[in-house]
């Protein structure tokens, strides 16, 4: 089964589903998993690791994947774009700040332009630069992002770009999520956290089983881990999390987090580097509700792609229209 959008036209896959970009855990082994089961994979260029980066590229070989990149690391570090470019990928996606002059280089060398968006005003600014798709990001997601929900943002972000094909993010993990996307305008979906609990994902095994274990319930958004991580983004943006003894302790008490910031981040950093997750975070989003096992990427497609199409072809028979 399969399901042709514009998007799987315009990114030339088989089925309209994006792996979300993820940093450090987007790695050349899920992208080219994802790929290879049909729909587009992205590393994730993240934060700027030129050697990881480039180690990843080389593992990918010949497999036909993108590279994702929040937009600032490029401003410090623009040789990390060419690094790219010169691989010749299909997608580059574009995440936070401004657009240019990174769009005009990606469209310059071949490679189709994705543009992450939180907001209506920041889609119209990505089809004015170029975007050959954009990716319409609800609040629900882990990681990054504004205070949107996707329910509404999508369908506006559809109507004020309707030249140009729509992905859904935040909240969506299985079938029914790319269903009800489908159903709101959006041509796919870009995935997170459900490809993070996954067999190839990079996260260590006790991220995943975190994942697997917790209920949307048990996420928090705030900048707690910013603050320790001493990468605190501007507002408004601030990161989906799962709670943990960290985020309950500091819940509310930013300004004085900041104030022991130097001890806190040094605490942070070696609880991340010994995968102790009672304090660091495990970056994940509300739609960890859905995720109950952690099997390889492209059962996580064959899964979403099928129970999507039963959905939708047996749409007319779940509801009776009257008047």
């Amino acid at each position: 089964m399969s399901i042709a959008t514009r998007l799987t036209q315009v990114l030339d896959i088989e089925h309209p589903i994006l792996l979300a970009p993820m940093d450090l855990v987007a790695d050349a082994r899920l992208a080219a998993a994802v790929s290879g089961a049909g729909g587009l994979g992205l590393i994730g260029g993240g934060y700027g690791d030129e050697t990881w980066l480039l180690r990843e590229l080389d593992a990918a070989g010949d497999a036909r994947v993108g590279v994702g990149f929040i937009t600032w690391s490029l401003v410090r570090q623009p040789r990390l774009l060419d690094l790219v470019l010169e691989r010749r990928p299909p997608a580059v996606m574009l995440s936070f700040g401004e657009l240019q002059p990174h769009a005009g280089r990606i469209k310059n060398a071949g490679a189709r332009l994705i543009c992450q968006v939180q907001t209506v005003a920041q889609a119209r600014d990505a089809a004015a630069n170029g975007a050959d798709a954009i990716v319409a990001q609800g609040a629900e997601a882990g990681g990054h992002g504004m205070s949107r929900g996707t329910l509404a943002l999508v369908p506006a972000v559809v109507d004020a770009v309707p030249d140009i094909p729509v992905a859904a993010a935040g909240g969506i993990a299985d079938g029914r999520g790319l269903a009800a996307a489908l159903m709101l305008g959006a041509d796919g979906v870009l995935v997170g956290t459900r490809f993070y609990a996954t067999q190839e994902a990079a996260g260590p095994d006790a991220a995943k089983q975190r994942i697997v274990a917790a209920s949307g319930d048990q996420t928090v958004r705030g900048i707690l881990f910013d603050i320790a991580r001493r990468n605190v983004w501007p507002a408004p943006y601030t990161g989906r999390v799962l709670k943990n003894a960290f985020s309950e302790r500091w819940r509310g008490r930013e300004a004085e987090l900041l104030q022991h910031q130097q001890a806190e981040a040094a605490r942070y950093a070696e609880a991340r580097a010994a995968g102790d997750f009672d304090t660091a975070a495990v970056i994940a989003g509300e739609a960890v509700d859905l995720v109950s096992d952690i099997p390889p990427a492209g059962e996580v497609i064959a899964r979403m792609v099928k129970e999507a199409g039963t959905l939708l072809a047996g749409a007319s028979n779940r509801f009776r229209v009257a008047g």
